[in-house]
């Protein structure tokens, strides 16, 4: 999904080769988006549908449960959902062959344990538990006040939801970012199995390969800093 201007259409088309790099089937992206222009033509970009939340909202994730309609772009079957905000680092073949039929999602690296998944990368089956995008239609303000977060609300909503193997996709902060203060010494590694790294929060990774890290007050630069990371080059 791109919306807003800060994911150009350059990320898309970015997205798409690594995509088309890391999978041997033929394997289509469709991006919902409120801006095609510059979008390549091998992508297929249809508009994002109508969900019923308040304009405070209508940037932020919450506008991703419009995934879970059924009829979602004509789509049928299993589809992994990837953010923008990510770089494929493997193979991605094997995430449409495990567990089929299941929701599968990242286990969110802050709240081990808890049962939480992170929708930075996510497979579904399109129309199954349709109904957390029909209740969010008829019953927005208690879902938003209950659950503050749309990937907690997804998470207590799906029965049978099940984790990704933790070596297949690795936060880049959270995971693979050295310790202060070692962070302003060692370039982050990137393990060999991981398949995705996802940029939750800052630096994006246009923004860690040059080793930018955009604060705003100026007290945080003695503790966030990234060094130039070069093998996101390699990969995204």
């Amino acid at each position: 999904m791109k919306w807003g201007t800060r994911y150009g259409a350059d990320f898309v088309n970015r997205l798409n080769f690594a995509i088309q790099r890391n999978t041997k089937r033929p394997t289509q992206l469709v991006c919902l988006t409120d801006d095609p222009t510059g979008v390549n033509d091998d992508v297929r970009c249809e508009p994002i549908p109508h969900v019923n939340l308040p304009q405070d909202l209508i940037a932020t994730p919450w506008r991703k449960l419009v995934l879970w309609q059924e009829g979602l772009a004509g789509l049928t079957g299993d589809v992994l959902f990837l953010d923008l905000d990510l770089v494929i680092t493997g193979n991605l073949d094997d995430m449409f062959d495990y567990e089929p039929g299941r929701f599968c999602v990242i286990e969110n690296w802050t709240q081990p344990g808890q049962k939480i998944g992170n929708t930075s990368c996510f497979r579904w089956r399109i129309g199954t538990h349709s109904h957390i995008f029909d209740n969010l239609e008829t019953e927005q303000s208690r879902i938003v006040s209950t659950y503050r977060i749309e990937q907690v609300y997804i998470s207590r909503e799906v029965t049978d939801m099940v984790f990704w193997p933790k070596i297949w996709c690795a936060s880049f902060k959270h995971s693979l970012l050295p310790k202060w203060p070692l962070n302003f010494f060692k370039v982050p590694k990137l393990p060999d199995d991981t398949k995705i790294v996802a940029f939750t929060g800052k630096p994006d990774q246009d923004e860690a390969l040059i080793g930018k890290w955009p604060v705003k007050s100026a007290w945080k630069h003695l503790y966030k800093h990234v060094r130039p990371t070069p093998w996101i080059a390699e990969h995204w």
